[in-house]
């Protein structure tokens, strides 16, 4: 799982909505299970993501590709911070 994080201004989160959605529309790669983009209190938007394994998040990021996650912040004003996480148990429906 990776986790995309920093702070935009309320007057950019249209810009960050907008680019979120340009790049999602044409469907997601298939190392991505689902992405989420998020917002917590104080204009902290997250994109989390889960990865089909750490191996293909792995390969991803030894490919020098700027993610696309990446340029969704940055066309609103912000460069990203990235936290790596492995999931170790999960529960759902």
């Amino acid at each position: 799982m990776t986790v995309l994080e920093a702070p935009i201004a309320a007057d950019r989160e249209t810009d960050l909505i907008h680019a979120y959605r340009e790049l999602v529309r044409p469907g997601l790669p298939e190392a991505i299970v689902e992405t989420f983009l998020v917002r917590a209190e104080g204009g902290i938007w997250r994109i989390v993501t889960i990865w089909r394994s750490r191996g293909d998040l792995d390969e991803f990021r030894a490919s020098g590709v700027t993610p696309g996650g990446v340029l969704v912040f940055r066309a609103a004003g912000a460069e990203p911070t990235l936290t790596v996480l492995d999931v170790v148990e999960h529960a759902g429906r």
